[in-house]
């Protein structure tokens, strides 16, 4: 309400009608019926405003009765930003209320005037209704403005669309007290924009040498000129880009070139909500819409009714839709005067967001950097102290990049000169001066790098490594980079070297408009900031791959390597002096051609894990480095990486140095895409491979694996053989080894050797295998053709010769032309050990054993046949001729006399699997198998059901157990099982036991 005489910042208002379009004089109009509020709520509202510095009108003694509402305070309430309408009982009795809130509607409508409702003793639905006091007052309202509708229509629209606001309610608080205070902070947070100076953090402590000079002339020139309206600064990061704009709009704003400066942080997640506030507090506008999108359909209509506004949008990572957020598009921003600056690392996105102009900030000049080093630091650093030299050291090595140059500073400015010259050796060396402060610096560098787009092989993170690998200040030759990319692995989809070269070329480029590496003065090189390459070195000790860089240091010696044996992808020691080899060794060598024929020292290697080949073949393989996986044997952690060696070529061709060093010490060897192996024999003559326990030979051409004529035991240390994708092998071995020969070998095991003839096992080598545990023979599904017809050539051996006596398990897999287990009468007794049988996709398989093998089973614990389509029983003979053979005196024998005296007996089978066998038959109550717990029975036919009693098990047999089947599968076949694969397999409950009909 007001009167003529008015409380406010002035006694002398203009004319409503003469007020500059968007000026205001007030920051709040109060509304309010006098005689209910004037001496409670409002006075305590109205001084309490003023003590916050808000600019209030209020009516100090009201209007006298019975005349109209004077020009002067309309004037004041079009002058307002805002309004407080104190809706208490009495309010709607006085007209000159409804008419002032008529009007503040009015300019809430036309000017965007924020009202701000108090419910005072009444309820909102009564003000929209017009209920209680204020149905009694339009009472009397309609008696006495009976011939004036209109008005009486627009004060009840006026009431309905100001209870519809968000605003206070009195019953909802304690006291007035707790009101008031309630109603200031939201009128100051709506209407009071955080100060612009404090906003921008403060550019008091903020110097502009050189360089931030050029860049900051160019803004300005920018801001000037009234065809830019995008503006884009881009450098690596910490070199000052946000300090740099924050003091650009202060200067800006003061000189009078824009009127308000607003700034967000958009980052590399950007959360529109967050940005869209700091926004609209800048401006002094409150977001109550629950939407991303209509928040910013208010922000743009805001800053749309401004004019010179600077939007400062920092830390940009990626194109972002600006209407998203609220802003106008650069059309629209031209057309308001307004005007935009993006910040980013990345030249790429000044370019998306569509900059019209490109503003680069470059590191400090040595001597700038320094007088930033000396104003940072908390000690003088003047020449006559005797800081000044090593400080000055420190203050190089920082480079120019602003975040490094204060936060060593900060770090060091109260050390004493130990500290300072500890610091300038860790700087040189590239570890962090401080190990807490300097994280500042990391953090900021390391985002960049996560940053780089990804790819199959991450190759530009990979180049941006590699850059560390060289010197400080090194001029980097981008075909130096090429090289030791491709050796690495990297290009592997290039047909050519030259489309190769295209590809790194692009990857440099893009690495420089992410401010990652710098221009070189010199055409195809390019340079990395000093500070920039200890942080990627410590991303590659820290994520890796793990570099060990020494490079231009000086040294003399082999440095010391720490956790070496967590192993190093990369060793740079480039532009050193070192002439002796180190005690201990991981390195990968692109090629045997590398090693040099001869080195001066002989050094004792504990451990070394050394592999000479190409890495890009390795990674290709299927087993890749194959100790390094843990696919058919878990090693012991004893022997993991121990004195460990991969060649892609003969021992033959090794210098005799590294023979001496290095093979004859080897324990775990793997030949892996050898095309020189024709005689492991020779090589271990060669190598000396006496203490060799690990042997593995990958994808290798040789006809035969050993080719004896040796007086001296081979391999008497080997423990476990590994042949893979042997091409053109035909046999394991020809001639005879000498006693003591594969003495200790415990494991063989043979994949896709697909040219294997006849027997795997010959005569020869059988006798050598005394130790032998477990034998493991696998083809690929999809070979349909393979030579080996026997697993085991027993034809030249003694009936009573014992073989094999500790072998425990046996898996065979897809050997599509095997024809028997056994080729000959093996000897009495000699699978009496044996744990476990598996046997898949051997098609031609007609029997598993002989009838006398068979019964010296008594060890047999798993029994797993599948996928074997010719296979008709157990044991080679049907009963009538193992009557012959041990009767010959009884000219007849009913089956189930034989059966009663022959019954085979497995006292140990715990488990049976047989699955896919459509020709196998069961004589029922010819097996005993007392210890029998598990049997899965799917797909054979000519089987009859079978019930616990066949088995005569003292256990309670389940049938078709699932998870227990899995178990057993991925422990034999070393696969994942999936129970997709056989969909009718467990239909059967394990009650329902008899499962024979199961197809």
């Amino acid at each position: 309400m007001a009167s003529s005489s008015q409380t406010a910042s002035s006694s002398h208002l203009p004319s409503a009608f003469s007020s500059p379009p968007g000026w205001n004089k007030y920051d709040v109009f109060l509304s309010f019926r006098g005689e209910d509020t004037r001496r409670t709520i409002v006075s305590s509202l109205y001084h309490e405003l003023r003590n916050r510095e808000i600019e209030a009108f209020m009516d100090d003694t009201g209007l006298i009765r019975g005349t109209s509402i004077s020009p002067i305070l309309l004037a004041a309430i079009q002058e307002s930003r805002s309004a407080i309408v104190v809706l208490s009982p009495n309010y709607a009795d006085s007209k000159w209320c409804l008419d002032e809130l008529a009007m503040i509607i009015q300019c809430m409508e036309n000017n965007s005037t924020t009202v701000i409702p108090i419910f005072y003793d009444v309820l909102p639905h009564d003000v929209r209704h017009q209920r209680g006091s204020f149905a009694k007052a339009f009472t009397r309202h309609l008696e006495r403005f009976a011939q004036e509708d209109d008005k009486l229509n627009q004060w009840r629209a006026a009431l309905t669309k100001v209870a519809g606001l968000s605003g206070f309610e009195s019953n909802k608080y304690s006291s007035d007290l707790e009101l008031v205070r309630d109603i200031v902070e939201t009128v100051c947070n709506e209407l009071r924009p955080i100060d612009v100076q404090w906003a921008l953090s403060s550019t008091g402590d903020f110097v502009a040498f050189e360089a931030t000079r050029r860049a900051m002339n160019k803004v300005m020139r920018a801001l000037q000129d009234d065809e830019i309206t995008a503006i884009g600064v881009f450098g690596m990061g910490g070199v000052g880009k946000t300090s740099m704009v924050k003091h650009v709009g202060a200067q800006a704003r003061k000189l009078g070139l824009v009127h308000h400066v607003i700034m967000a942080v958009v980052s590399q997640a950007p959360n529109l909500r967050n940005i869209q506030g700091t926004l609209a507090d800048l401006l002094g506008l409150k977001l109550l819409e629950e939407t991303v999108f209509g928040r910013a359909v208010r922000l743009m209509e805001k800053i749309m009714k401004g004019s010179r506004i600077l939007i400062i949008l920092d830390d940009i990572w990626e194109r972002i839709d600006l209407s998203s957020i609220g802003i106008p598009s650069h059309d629209e921003l031209q057309r308001c005067g307004s005007k935009i600056i993006f910040t980013t690392r990345r030249l790429s996105v000044c370019h998306t967001m569509e900059s019209q102009e490109i503003i680069p900030l470059q590191v400090l000049s040595e001597e700038d950097a320094w007088n930033l080093f000396q104003k940072k630091a908390r000690t003088p650093l003047h020449e006559s102290t005797n800081l000044y030299g090593v400080a000055r050291t420190v203050a190089r090595e920082c480079a120019g990049l602003p975040i490094a140059v204060i936060a060593v500073a900060r770090a060091l400015g109260d050390q004493d000169l130990d500290d300072w010259w500890e610091a300038a050796y860790r700087l040189k060396a590239g570890q962090p001066a401080n190990y807490e402060d300097e994280r500042d610096v990391f953090r900021c560098i390391k985002l960049s790098y996560d940053y780089l787009r990804p790819d199959d092989n991450n190759i530009a993170k990979s180049l941006f490594l590699l850059c560390c690998l060289f010197p400080e200040d090194f001029e980097i030759k981008v075909e130096d980079l090429l090289v030791y990319a491709i050796g690495i692995g990297l290009f592997q989809d290039a047909e050519t070297i030259r489309e190769a070269r295209a590809k790194a070329h692009l990857v440099v480029k893009y690495l420089k408009a992410s401010s990652l590496v710098l221009d070189s003065a010199y055409h195809g090189f390019v340079k990395m900031h000093d500070v920039i390459r200890d942080v990627a070195i410590t991303i590659s000790s820290e994520v890796g791959p793990r570099f060990f860089v020494k490079a231009g240091c000086e040294l003399q010696s082999w440095p010391a390597i720490h956790n070496a044996h967590e192993g190093y992808s990369a060793i740079s020691l480039m532009r050193n002096q070192i002439h002796k080899l180190p005690e201990s060794l991981k390195v990968d060598i692109h090629d045997v051609n590398c090693l040099p024929p001869e080195v001066s020292s002989n050094p004792y290697w504990v451990n070394f894990d050394i592999c000479i080949g190409w890495k890009e073949h390795m990674e290709q393989s299927y087993y890749g480095r194959f100790f390094e996986r843990k696919l058919n044997v878990r090693l012991d952690a004893e022997w993991h990486l121990s004195r460990y060696l991969t060649l892609n070529t003969s021992i033959e061709t090794l210098p005799d140095w590294f023979i001496h060093l290095v093979t004859e010490k080897t324990k775990m060897l793997e030949y892996i895409g050898c095309r020189n192996l024709e005689n492991l024999l020779v090589d271990h003559d060669r190598g000396r491979l006496k203490v060799l326990q690990f042997l593995a030979v990958i994808e290798c051409h040789m006809d035969v694996l050993m080719n004896s004529v040796h007086s001296e035991p081979v391999f008497e240390s080997l423990i476990y053989l590994f042949l893979e994708g042997l091409y053109g092998l035909e046999k394991l071995c020809i001639g005879n080894l000498a006693p003591g020969s594969l003495c200790n070998l415990k494991l063989l095991n043979v994949r896709n050797c697909l040219e294997l003839e006849d027997v795997l096992l010959t005569s020869n080598l059988l006798p050598m295998l005394q130790n032998l545990e477990t034998l493991h023979c696998e083809y690929s599904k999809d070979v349909r053709v393979t030579k080996m017809e026997y697993v085991f050539d027993c034809a030249m051996l003694e009936p009573e010769e014992i073989i094999l006596p500790k072998l425990r398990e046996i898996t065979l897999c897809y050997i599509m032309n095997l024809k028997g287990i056994c080729y000959g009468h093996p000897p009495r007794g000699v699978f009496c050990n044996l744990n476990s049988l598996a046997i898949r996709g051997c098609q031609k398989l007609k029997y598993l054993f002989e009838y006398k093998v068979a019964q010296s089973l008594f060890q047999l614990e798993l029994l797993w046949v599948e996928e074997c389509s010719d296979l008709e029983t157990v044991t080679e003979t049907s009963w009538e001729t193992k009557i012959m053979e041990e009767w010959p005196e009884f000219e007849a024998v009913t089956e189930a006399s034989w059966l009663t005296i022959n019954k085979l007996c497995f006292p140990k089978l715990k488990e049976i699997y047989l699955s896919s066998l459509p020709q196998l038959t069961w004589i029922q109550g010819s097996f005993e198998c007392p210890s029998l717990e598990h049997l899965y029975v799917y797909k054979c036919p000519r089987l009859p059901d079978l019930v616990a009693s066949d088995f005569q098990s003292k256990s309670h047999v389940k049938a078709n157990d699932e998870g227990h089947f899995a178990i057993i599968f991925e422990r034999l076949f070393h696969r994942q099982f999936n129970p997709e694969q056989i969909p009718q397999f467990f239909s059967k409950k394990e009650s329902d036991f008899s499962v024979g009909s199961l197809m």
